[in-house]
């Protein structure tokens, strides 16, 4: 699976896990995707990953590059 950040939030006003890309906010509407259980919500938020990689190596686009935590 890919190396990108998702960000799993609880949403009282939704009653859904809403799903972030930090790597994706600067060309994608977030939040990207949700579930009903936060099972759901990883699944959904790697398939949105996996969507926009394609399409973007497809159209030709740059694809932004993962984060890495660098523990000093």
């Amino acid at each position: 699976m890919s190396r990108y950040s998702m960000v799993v939030q609880w949403s009282n006003e939704d009653q859904l896990f809403l799903v972030t890309i930090p790597e994706f906010a600067d060309r994608v509407v977030m939040p990207c995707t949700h579930g009903r259980t936060r099972e759901e919500a990883i699944r959904n938020g790697e398939e949105v990953i996996e969507m926009y990689l394609e399409a973007w190596q497809v159209e030709g686009e740059s694809i932004p590059e993962p984060s890495t935590l660098q523990i000093a």
